[in-house]
């Protein structure tokens, strides 16, 4: 797997002093300690803000955590896209035949050990349901999820505990949303929890 900022040991250090100070400095705290388990899916959410990717990384650093992230390929061009790379980014090619779910199966496949941070609602914009990615990724690898949260009204972050799939969508789904019912998005009008996840 690629290098990223969370096995660059010089920077780890600095990282995890860095995440203090950012953290301590906006008011947020650490919750819950990362699964020990070598691979997983952790949700990300809620996701409304560009604020989520910062405060992600700061927790992922104390919580001694190598995250990755998959995004579409074309913001990978160019310089900036070695340095997305070194975040924890994973480029995702959406004209390919196997889709994204397919690739970040084959993803988890060709590695022992992955956690792969994806975002439910897919956008920051306006959702009116969950996308249903994250779950088949994690059925169709066999890998367990992570139930993990940036809570902005406590403003506090971390993973509240791990779901194993049974593969029936419909009563998985509802379990694992009824975690989030309380969790508070930085905009609460731009996430949705009510209604059936949709597919993607």
């Amino acid at each position: 797997m690629q290098r990223t900022i969370f096995d660059t040991p010089f920077v780890t250090i600095l990282g995890r002093i860095w995440a203090r100070l950012f953290l301590g400095a906006i008011g947020w705290k650490k919750e819950g300690d990362l699964p020990d388990l070598p691979k997983f899916v952790m949700i990300a959410a809620p996701h409304t803000t560009n604020w989520d990717l910062p405060i992600m990384l700061a927790l992922g650093f104390l919580m001694r955590a190598k995250l990755f992230w998959m995004t579409k390929d074309s913001v990978f061009r160019g310089p900036f896209g070695v340095f997305l790379r070194w975040l924890g980014g994973i480029p995702i090619d959406r004209s390919r035949a196997n889709g994204v779910v397919g690739q970040c199966i084959e993803t988890f496949a060709n590695h022992d050990q992955l956690i792969l941070a994806v975002p439910p609602e897919g956008t920051r914009k306006k959702v009116r349901a969950w996308k249903t990615g994250f779950y088949h990724i994690a059925v169709g690898a066999g890998v367990p999820i992570a139930l993990g949260y940036l809570d902005y009204k406590r403003r506090r972050g971390g993973v509240g505990g791990v779901y194993y799939p049974t593969g029936d969508y419909e009563k998985d789904i509802v379990e694992i949303q009824a975690f989030y019912a309380n969790v508070t998005p930085k905009y609460p009008d731009l996430t949705a929890l009510a209604e059936p996840a949709e597919k993607g």
